[in-house]
């Protein structure tokens, strides 16, 4: 007997290719959140994969499967210091997957591999919500969509036709996926996971400020938040002062706030009559507890209340993004200082020097009055040779001397922490308040862009006649930091050949044209979109999504049972439509091959009702010589269309047309 031929049980090529597309997609989640060489050996062992295939070489013993494993285990929890943990979980999952690829050479083994690649998929989407990781995990699960297809269909067909199958597919998927996002029942949080401390824990600011804490944050381009103004009334640049945390305890350089401070009676907020302005707010998460506002914020979102010094405290950490709306007056109401307060505002550290306590008091000798204390103050740093830097060099919290008097090179955080203890010794109250200054307005979402970079530090003094004035000393030594903002001041320094921020013309005219400007604004008011439509759709917002739909009944069995019924039904059509669809292609089929029939029939060949298509063929192919290779061609069709799940459009109209000429032939006899 003679043996059936061996079935190929490889990996074939083409579904590889589209596989080895969509693992790429799954590497940019993974730069920047995960060790550097758990991404490169994935790309590695990708890219051997395609040298060891056509030359048949894999990983086969299994001792070397254990030994490689073990050493990943290993490298794994030496770069992180445990095994738990997302990144180390999902670094276990990437170098895993990388074994498999070496491993993987059977057809079994592929599908074990896209299955794979869709875990990656979901692990990336864990490491990063963000719109970028978004576009490129869904470039990757359509990828691996087309990968499936390709592999179930074969070699055969055009390189496209997966990926138009594909295609069709999700567009089917797309309103069951925006249904399940409306209507799939909320407990309180969105779509944005935080399995360990956040990365903005580092990136801003703390309620301390000291020598070097606030110029490091110069080239951060993390988002700190974004505010929108839906009133329309947006202040100058030049007073886009966003207050965060005020410190009233001070050592030189070295200052830092009341932690946790007390609440302002409500008689001090807000008083109606008074020139408002509203802002809507996004915070980004940053592990404290203070919010932003525009100077001077009068009255508190729900959940945060106004602390000593004006400034807003949350009663929870800002672990997630937290949207708010505050209300802000141009100036301060206060016009009385209590003397208890007003000693805490006039305390100096015991270490003072001297010449500093000397050149406070020659201003007080000078003029007793407060506003000219100020202003001999600022003449001091305006006309001494003082210069902003963004690399001053490193302080220390009691070398004040070496500031004022030797090198006189500093950052906003110098000048403001100086200038209050100046004021202090000069017998005016004063505090430091640290928070964001300016911001990018974009034109297409109409609202300002505030990153870490833009943190500022200034200073208050209080004077009699006034109450408490911002005096920011800043302004004076480098009055572009504050009238065009941080990012402007960087272009104009860079343009001007500064070294510590030189860059090339070509890369600064790229960054300064219209078309790059507009790609960048719409990129971040997608992004934006993203954040605050998407990923921020937790329970609060489905509630206000059904208000708006008029569905006041929101009770959680409502919740799940209407989301249910929807999306059944949905299904339920959808299987209707498609059963209807195959039954009339399949009918269509049978009324084909019965026309054939008929037709050989008048020509002498009767197909006897027992006789099958196959048998029917052959003794057809017997009588009418001249046309057995047309009728076997259409039996056999036939058989391949009556009994595949679902008649194929190309190879049902071929069959037609088949049919179509058999009769022709028959009819000019």
């Amino acid at each position: 007997m003679r043996p059936l031929p061996k079935r190929d049980t490889r990996i074939p090529r083409r579904p590889l290719l589209w596989l080895a597309a969509a693992l790429v997609f799954t590497l940019p989640p993974m730069f920047g959140t995960l060790a550097t060489w758990v991404p490169v050996l994935f790309l590695i062992t990708l890219a051997a994969k395609f040298w060891m295939e056509p030359k048949g070489y894999r990983v086969r013993s299994t001792t070397w499967k254990l030994l490689l494993g073990a050493v990943i285990l290993v490298a794994v929890f030496f770069t992180y210091g445990s095994i738990k943990g997302i990144e180390p979980g999902v670094s276990l999952v990437v170098v895993l997957m990388s074994l498999k690829i070496l491993e993987a050479h059977t057809a079994r083994e592929f599908q074990v591999m896209v299955l794979g690649a869709w875990i990656l998929c979901l692990c990336g989407f864990f490491l990063s919500q963000d719109l970028a990781t978004a576009l490129c995990l869904s470039v990757a699960f359509t990828l691996l969509i087309v990968a499936l297809v390709q592999f179930h269909r074969g070699a055969s067909g055009a390189l496209w036709s997966p990926a138009a199958a594909a295609g069709k597919l999700l567009v089917q998927a797309v309103p069951l996926i925006i249904l399940l996002f409306l209507l799939f029942p909320r407990i309180n949080a969105g779509l944005r996971f935080q399995f360990g401390p956040s990365r903005a824990a580092s990136s801003g600011f703390s309620g301390m400020i000291s020598p070097g804490s606030v110029a490091a944050l110069a080239n951060s381009s993390e988002v700190a938040f974004r505010a929108e103004f839906p009133d329309g009334r947006i202040p100058p640049a030049g007073a886009l002062y966003w207050r965060g945390v005020v410190m009233s305890q001070g050592e030189g350089l070295e200052w830092q706030a009341q932690d946790p401070p007390a609440a302002l009676p409500r008689a001090a907020q807000f008083r109606s009559g008074e020139k408002a302005i509203r802002q809507w707010i996004t915070l980004e998460p940053h592990n404290a507890h203070w919010i932003f506002a525009l100077d001077w914020p009068v009255e508190p979102p729900p959940g945060t209340w106004l602390a000593p010094g004006h400034y807003l405290w949350s009663g929870q950490t800002i672990r997630k993004p937290k949207k708010y709306e505050v209300i802000s007056v141009p100036a301060a109401r206060e016009k009385q200082l209590h003397p208890r307060e007003r000693k805490a505002l006039l305390q100096v550290p015991a270490l003072i020097s001297p010449a500093v306590r000397e050149l406070a008091q020659s201003w007080t000798a000078a003029n007793p009055n407060p506003r000219a204390i100020v202003g001999a103050a600022l003449g001091f740093f305006q006309t001494q040779g003082f210069r902003y830097s963004l690399s001053p060099g490193e302080y220390k919290k009691n070398d004040l001397d070496e500031f004022l008097f030797q090198r006189r090179v500093g950052f906003c955080e110098h000048y403001a922490a100086s200038f209050a203890t100046l004021m202090r010794l000069a017998g005016v109250p004063a505090r430091v308040v640290a928070g964001y200054l300016g911001g990018e307005y974009n034109e297409f979402g109409r609202f300002f862009l505030v990153r870490q970079a833009d943190t500022h530090a200034w200073c208050e003094v209080w004077l009699p006649d006034s109450g408490w004035m911002r005096v920011d000393p800043t302004s004076v030594v480098a009055p572009d930091r504050v009238n065009l903002g941080f990012a402007s001041f960087l272009e104009r320094r860079a343009a001007s050949g500064q070294p510590e921020i030189r860059q090339s013309a070509l890369v600064r005219n790229l960054a300064q044209s219209r078309i790059f400007t507009n790609i960048r604004l719409a990129w971040q008011t997608f992004n934006y979109a993203w954040d605050t439509r998407v990923l921020s759709f937790d329970a609060e917002a489905q509630e206000s999504f059904f208000a708006a739909a008029g569905i006041a009944d929101s009770r959680l069995f409502m919740l799940i049972v209407r989301p249910l019924l929807i999306v059944g039904g949905l299904l339920a059509i959808y299987a209707g439509w498609t059963l209807l669809r195959t039954k009339s292609r399949r009918d269509r089929v049978k009324a084909l091959y019965e026309r054939f029939c008929r037709k050989a029939a008048r020509l002498g060949v009767r197909r006897d009702p027992w006789e099958g298509p196959l048998d029917f063929s052959h003794r057809a192919a017997q009588l009418l010589p001249n046309e057995s290779e047309r009728i076997r061609h259409i039996s056999s069709t036939y058989i391949a269309l009556r009994y595949s799940p679902e008649p194929t459009p190309s190879v049902l109209s071929a069959f037609a047309k088949e049919v179509r000429a058999f009769v022709s032939m028959w009819e000019r006899r």
